[in-house]
């Protein structure tokens, strides 16, 4: 894998990656998009969603929303990396097991989802899930 990242102005970098796609990244206080912690947290709430929909696929779970609500800790001081990472899988759905929700974040955390396994080594990766029943749909 290979990418690129190029200084634009400011505190402004675009990445591009070696399949063609941009990415704009800021680091300053008046920033236009997100910083790479930012990004950093965003990619590993991405890769472990994308567990859990394949996973709760499937296992033919009717939901029609996936949303993981991230929220971390950083070191108070340089270099500021992250200490504790909570990944809050809320999923919607008609009938959606719980038992099979909680096997999908297990499954991720523990063998799939290779952003969360790498930061693993350093971050206190925490995962908690819930269910939000629609009837009838």
């Amino acid at each position: 894998m290979q990418a690129n990242v190029k200084w634009v102005e400011g505190d402004t970098f675009l990445g591009l990656s070696n399949s063609g796609h941009n990415v704009v990244f800021d680091a300053g206080s008046d920033s236009a998009a997100p910083s790479p912690m930012e990004m950093v947290l965003m990619s590993v709430g991405c890769c472990s969603s994308v567990d859990v929909v394949s996973i709760l696929k499937k296992a033919k779970q009717n939901f029609s929303d996936v949303q993981v609500q991230l929220s971390a800790e950083r070191a108070e001081s340089a270099p500021r990396v992250f200490t504790k990472i909570n990944l809050h899988f809320v999923v919607t759905g008609d009938n959606v097991s719980e038992k099979h929700l909680a096997r999908a974040v297990q499954l991720s955390a523990e063998k799939y989802c290779s952003v969360a396994l790498m930061l693993d080594k350093t971050v206190e990766i925490t995962h908690t899930h819930e269910v939000i029943q629609e009837q009838g749909k």
